[in-house]
């Protein structure tokens, strides 16, 4: 069973950082593509940042130059490093897998969420 647990969210002011951590078990860590999303309240998930096994990065536009994903694969973990936080970053950030062997759109697996709130 794969699980991944979310850590590092938390209460902020605007213009401050936040590192979200995502450590997962259960698995095959280095063959994941991962991705970090968010739902905010009364919006639709949407992705923020996404890392494939071969570390090429994509990130949304709104965070793009302020956010920052990474991996440890030696550590099965994955990061996502917020800088310039603003209070339209508020919101639950879920991290979740890719697994190519499943296959299928979309992720496979999914942490219970961290909740990110940012004051003006």
């Amino acid at each position: 069973q794969v699980q991944l647990v979310e850590s590092g969210g938390g209460l902020v002011q605007a213009g401050g950082s936040l590192r979200l951590s995502c450590a997962t078990s259960g698995g095959t860590f280095s063959r994941y593509s991962m991705g970090w999303l968010r739902q905010a309240p009364g919006k639709e998930r949407e992705s923020v940042a996404r890392i494939t096994r071969s570390t090429t990065t994509a990130y949304a536009d709104s965070v793009k130059g302020r956010f920052t994903i990474s991996r440890d694969n030696a550590k099965n973990t994955v990061y996502l490093q917020m800088n310039s936080l603003k209070p339209e970053d508020t919101a639950v950030y879920y991290c979740a897998a890719d697994d190519p062997v499943v296959g299928g759109r979309g992720y496979d697996y999914w942490g219970q969420g961290t909740q990110v709130t940012v004051s003006s």
